[in-house]
């Protein structure tokens, strides 16, 4: 499919006359063509990125988009503009598809220009352009459905079923080494696999709590989970502010998806919790978020007492005496208050919770209920 790209960009920069570049809707790259112009002003920093990052900033694509090349049905010609990066005039051709713009194919524009004769060829060319990109789509909006299923099916033949017909869809892939992302919150419906250059599959997750985004990432080690979290990194800048996500453990074939994904969401779920975890954490590294985020969502009763209204602060100072294993020097030191305040603090946390924290479970209940309580 890529090369199939490849040689219709190739036969409008020939039928144009000049390097073009195609991006899908979302601006992310497909393919260009190749630079070998002494003009430096041809690669200006809008299109340097484009190539070099594969995508466009979100200030770059507004800007674009409000030359109506969403709705335009023929070349649109774009003035410089060198306060936002562009150095040179664009000519836009819009990739459509039964009325839908899928993409945009990009050339500097000169003048005259093309004669008029050629930008009509070069619009059939991103005709037949769209129509790829449109089966892509099917094929990926198809593949998204078997995943989702997968994760989402429940034990026993439902799961087998819907983990098989995912294997199906993947091909040869399905039995490589893969780690599943999980990616939350997640907006809205997920995006192209092109997005993710390592994505086998994307699908969003509904009838959780909170909604999420699921990846199916190729890893070429379980050493090396590089590919892992640049897919994490890039989901979460599409996601927005304040998402997180989690890693699983790598593993060979599907069979275990379900596991894959109860540790991608753990993962991520803990990454929102601990700030300490970064907003990328994998499974491997959550300590005991690993069965913390196994437990109840509701509080624990016993918690109830710390986690509203002017308590919070002893909710705090538990937690931290609790991490110190009862170290008092240490705590006071962290929170940076005299002994005696932390003394006064913990026999009121133990009057309000009505546990002995000399008392290792009574210590290991209020531990655990203070750490679930963060997620």
């Amino acid at each position: 499919m890529k090369g199939d790209y490849q040689e219709l960009v190739d036969e409008i920069s020939a039928l144009l006359g000049a390097p073009a570049t195609l991006e899908n809707r979302d601006f992310g790259l497909v393919a260009f063509g190749a630079h070998d112009s002494d003009d430096d002003t041809a690669m200006d920093p809008v299109r340097t990125r484009s190539i070099l990052t594969r995508r466009s900033t979100p200030a770059v694509r507004a800007w674009f988009e409000g030359f109506g090349i969403t709705r335009a049905t023929g070349p649109v010609r774009i003035p410089a503009a060198p306060e936002a990066g562009v150095y040179r005039d664009r000519l836009c051709l819009p990739v459509r598809h039964r009325g839908v713009v899928l993409g945009y194919v990009w050339l500097l524009d000169t003048e005259p220009g093309p004669p008029e004769e050629r930008l009509t060829a070069a619009m059939e060319v991103a005709a037949r352009i769209g129509v790829l990109l449109f089966d892509e789509a099917r094929a990926g909006a198809d593949l998204s459905r078997e995943f989702a299923a997968a994760l989402t099916a429940g034990p026993g033949r439902p799961r087998e079923a819907a983990v098989s017909a995912l294997g199906e869809a993947l091909g040869p892939d399905a039995a490589g080494l893969h780690t599943v992302v999980c990616v939350t919150p997640w907006p809205d419906g997920p995006p192209s696999v092109r997005t993710v250059p390592s994505a086998a599959a994307l699908a969003s997750v509904e009838g959780a709590e909170v909604p999420s985004l699921a990846a199916l990432v190729r890893l070429r080690s379980p050493d090396a989970q590089d590919p892992a979290t640049a897919a994490a990194d890039r989901l979460r800048a599409l996601a927005g502010p304040g998402a997180t996500a989690g890693i699983a453990t790598a593993r060979r074939g599907l069979a275990e998806l379900a596991v894959s994904w109860h540790e991608a969401v753990s993962a991520a779920r803990a990454a929102g919790a601990e700030s300490r975890y970064g907003p990328v954490a994998d499974w491997a590294s959550i300590g005991p978020y690993r069965l913390l985020t196994a437990l109840p969502r509701t509080p624990d009763p016993v918690a109830r007492p710390l986690l509203a209204g002017p308590n919070t602060e002893l909710a705090r100072t538990a937690e931290v005496f609790l991490d110190c294993a009862g170290q008092a020097g240490r705590t006071a030191a962290l929170l940076g208050i005299h002994r005696q305040t932390l003394y006064y603090r913990i026999g009121r946390v133990q009057q309000l919770t009505g546990l002995d924290l000399g008392d290792g479970e009574d210590r290991l209940l209020l531990h655990m209920a203070l750490k679930a309580a963060r997620l």
